[in-house]
């Protein structure tokens, strides 16, 4: 079992920066992938990035350039840099960490973007 908690979500105007964190219990080097999705009010769920290990990451096309993911894993905390945010970036954040075939999802963290 993997408990998963995000922060760091608020209110930002259009070009602000915020910084989310994801806090996963257990050894981070044990966990094969975590990643950042969104949800938007009457919209799917959709990936923003995500990392596994050697580093590997993938952003969606639309955060490229302006978020960044990385992890501590001596801390066992996900991160994701939020740059020059947009309106259309407004959404709830969640953050999913596979682990042994399972997947866990936290309780998301609201991230609102004003124009």
């Amino acid at each position: 079992q993997v408990q998963v908690v995000e922060s760091g979500g608020g209110l930002v105007q259009a070009g602000g920066s915020l910084r989310l964190s994801c806090a996963a219990s257990g050894s981070m080097l044990s966990i094969n992938a975590m990643g950042w999705f969104r949800q938007a009010p009457g919209k799917q769920r959709e990936l923003v990035a995500t990392t596994a290990p050697r580093d590997i990451t993938n952003y969606a096309d639309s955060v490229k350039g302006r978020f960044t993911i990385s992890r501590d894993n001596a801390k066992n905390t996900l991160y994701l840099q939020m740059n020059s945010l947009k309106p259309e970036d407004t959404a709830v954040y969640y953050c999913r960490v596979i682990r042994g075939g399972y997947i866990y999802w936290g309780q998301g963290t609201q991230v609102t973007v004003s124009s």
